[in-house]
């Protein structure tokens, strides 16, 4: 047995700065935080305090360990904030007497606070390398009771009174033992669970684990008129802040709770789902080995991430010549006619008799067809378990871009046939053609040019050849080297006569298409009157499509997006084309 030793021990804690009210609520001060470094699944967080970095939401709820499921989480509101000596410090008022008996009994001394960060600036640490992340821009949205703060420094101010005490200094075991109780005592766990881990000869730090396990467990996930037990939503959220860690977008209340968390935690979170033990305790190898390999949704969650960085990358590249085309999707990859038609003649008299006389709508047709296009890309098992979420990142953020690339190509391609006269035509002409009266003389554009253009388009005829359609010009698309002569041409100018007024003011958006041919602009009908070209996907997969599978030519995992997508031209009368003075 140890030597007897007297030592003083905190006998009493007593939230000095509680202080009840009439109206059974009391106040009491907490250290919200310190700004302490918290470790992250591959970088260290720490929070920048003080005015310029830190901002306050107008109303701050003081929840229940970060829940916000019903009004039961709440258990007071946060009536004053400050910053004093390097930390914040706020006037809670607690409401709930449930939580205000376990702070006058010191059972609960821990906070925490709920907030979104705008900025932030990554670094190194100079000793060990371990990568850093500052947030500098961050607002508090709510503060929690909590049994343990990621900052040990964020508690409720207490006094501590001191009284003589002799004790038998324990022995190691002891020691252990008595912490593990407290940690799971903390977390909410049962007796019966502190046996099992003491009777397995479990470690402080894998007590921790599960005790962590435990807890997130038990967490509700934010979500609005669905079931928090809902895996499908509950994924969606976790691929949600994954996509917006790496493309900096704003997360949904829902996804903003895993912000911040790298693919380890993310499998963490889908083996504890899929009910899975000891997870906390994997090594990297493992976790990988059964996230990527088990009943686990992880393989899921990450397709889902990838698809949203593909889709915002895509989004972000789309080519201005979809604005002048028009979308049809195909149910298959064979050759589809896009139907035109010439549209009613003028309506007939009705005769004294009540007789309406049938007419006939001409139509025509134009060939499109699907092609298919793809990329695959191999994440291998070593990125994986080196946490790099953000090489899939850059392959999906390149793979959107490609998509958006192909399509701009194919709708160019369309423009640029046969030396930039455009496909040949059901009559068997060239889209642009001076017998269809969409080519101009070549000649700068000016308001002259664009006069004659205008005229060009407005005195097309239907396909009976006979009735006036009166298309009216939309955009004007030109190539990089007449963006500027277009936003002159397109300019709001005052002018002192009405001779100097410019006519195209306001009517026309400007489109700019690097890869046309130098000095060449165009003329295109708003598509919803006169589509000039028709592009399209696969009906049952429009887009681009991320899908992945097991590693077979790598050990890991393998991503591939694929690409149906096909365009053609489907109309001439809804387009201009004048070569330009470079040709």
């Amino acid at each position: 047995m140890s030597d007897l030793l007297t030592r003083r021990l905190p006998a009493t804690i007593s939230p000095a700065s509680l202080q009840r009210h009439d109206d059974g609520t009391a106040t009491v001060t907490a250290t919200l935080s310190t700004g302490a470094p918290v470790r992250r699944a591959g970088f260290v967080e720490s929070l920048a305090i003080g005015p310029d970095h830190v901002s306050f939401a107008a109303n701050m709820p003081v929840l229940d360990a970060h829940r916000q499921t019903s009004i039961g989480d709440v258990k007071g509101r946060v009536e004053a904030v400050r910053f004093e000596g390097g930390a914040i410090v706020a006037t809670l008022r607690i409401s709930d007497p449930l939580a205000l008996a376990a702070i006058e009994r010191g059972d609960i001394t821990g906070v925490s606070v709920g907030y979104r960060a705008s900025a932030w600036k990554d670094g190194r640490d100079a000793a060990n390398g371990q990568k850093t992340r500052t947030m500098t821009k961050w607002e508090v949205l709510e503060v929690s009771l909590v049994p343990v703060p990621a900052d040990q420094n964020a508690t409720i101010r207490s006094n501590t009174t001191m009284e003589p005490e002799t004790i038998s200094e324990p022995d190691e075991a002891v020691t252990t033992r008595a912490e593990i109780r407290t940690i799971c005592r903390a977390a909410g766990m049962t007796p019966e669970q502190a046996d099992e881990l003491i009777d397995r000869g479990a470690t402080v730090t894998e007590a921790r684990a599960s005790a962590w396990e435990a807890s997130q467990a038990r967490r509700p996930v934010i979500i609005v008129g669905r079931s928090s037990e809902d895996p499908a939503i509950v994924r969606g959220y976790q691929a949600e802040a994954l996509a917006a860690t790496y493309t900096g977008a704003e997360p949904s209340d829902g996804a903003r709770q895993y912000m911040g968390l790298g693919m380890h935690d993310h499998m963490r979170l889908c083996l504890t789902r899929s009910g899975e033990s000891g997870v906390q305790t994997m090594g990297a190898d493992a976790l990988v080995t059964r996230a990527m390999g088990t009943t686990s949704d992880f393989p899921i969650t990450l397709d889902d991430a990838g698809t949203r960085i593909v889709l915002a990358s895509y989004r972000a590249a789309e080519s201005p010549l979809k604005s002048i085309g028009v979308q049809r999707n195909l149910p298959d990859f064979r050759e589809a006619t896009a139907i035109r038609t010439g549209g009613l003649p003028t309506l007939k008299k009705v005769t004294e008799a009540g007789e309406i006389k049938h007419v006939t709508i001409p139509e025509s047709g134009e060939k499109f067809k699907l092609d298919t296009y793809a990329s695959i890309f191999g994440l291998t098992r070593q990125v994986l378990i080196n946490d790099r979420f953000g090489v899939l990142g850059d392959f999906a953020r390149n793979a959107g871009n490609a998509a958006a690339a192909t399509e701009r190509e194919l709708l160019l391609s369309v423009l640029l046939e046969t030396a930039g006269a455009g496909p040949a035509m059901s009559d068997g002409k060239a889209l642009f053609h001076a017998d269809h009266g969409n080519l101009g003389i070549a000649a700068a554009p000016d308001v002259d040019e664009l006069s004659a253009a205008r005229l060009a388009m407005r005195v097309q005829t239907g396909l009976d050849g006979v009735t006036r359609i009166s298309v009216a010009p939309k955009y004007l698309v030109v190539a990089a080297d007449l963006e500027t002569k277009g936003e002159q041409l397109l300019a709001a100018l005052a002018a002192a006569k009405v001779d100097d007024a410019n006519p195209f003011s306001g009517k026309l958006t400007l489109l700019v298409e690097p890869g046309l041919p130098e000095g060449a602009w165009y003329l295109f009908a708003d598509p919803a009157q006169v589509p000039t070209l028709a592009y399209g996907y696969l009906s049952s997969a429009p887009g681009p499509q991320l899908a992945s599978r097991d590693g077979w030519d790598v050990l890991g995992r393998e991503w591939r997006v694929v690409l149906d997508f096909g365009a053609g031209a489907i109309d001439w009368r809804g387009a201009y084309r004048n070569p330009g003075e470079a040709l």
